[in-house]
């Protein structure tokens, strides 16, 4: 008698192909998935932002902003945030705009692998959330709070989740 997730094992499909899950599965690939849209859309909003920065005095926008606020432009923070509006120049938010795009095409290929259940769409999602888990513990250890617990216990979850999506998958029917 074949183990009960032989049906769902990539084996019996061509490599990439999409699988059929389980219902159960297949609900928590697609919230994975509808999470990943979203990290996409906010990041394709931050990169509009970003891209309607290019060509404009970010000095005197910052300053705006800083006195629309009732902020003395010489206090400590106010200070800091008008000196790197110095330092970031066209280039500078060009080089945003293209990292933010690669994020964006990223969260969104990941989404779409993970909602149609293909196996590369697991495997992208394991790897890039795997790629945060140092970084998001390096911040907790540094600057510990209730959110970047959060954070880090979310996406050791996903990643965990994904790897055992993996694990089964990659077992052969007998």
């Amino acid at each position: 008698m074949e183990p009960a997730h032989a049906s769902i094992s990539s084996a019996t499909t061509p490599a990439g192909a999409a699988r059929a899950p389980g219902h159960g599965q297949q609900r928590a690939l697609r919230t994975i998935a509808a999470f990943e849209a979203c990290k996409g859309a906010a990041a394709l909003a931050a990169s509009l932002g970003f891209f309607s920065l290019l060509h404009h005095d970010l000095h005197a926008l910052a300053a705006a902003l800083i006195s629309h606020f009732g902020l003395n432009p010489g206090d400590h923070y106010p200070a800091i945030v008008l000196r790197y509006a110095d330092l970031l120049g066209d280039q500078s938010v060009r080089n945003l705009v293209l990292l933010a795009t690669g994020y964006v095409v990223l969260r969104f290929t990941e989404a779409y692998g993970l909602w149609m259940q293909h196996r590369w769409g697991e495997w992208l999602g394991a790897l890039s959330g795997a790629l945060y888990v140092p970084f998001e513990l390096r911040h907790l250890l540094h600057s510990p709070s209730i959110a970047s617990g959060v954070v880090l216990a979310g996406n050791l979850l996903v990643v965990a989740y994904l790897a055992l999506q993996l694990k089964r998958g990659s077992v052969a029917p007998r």
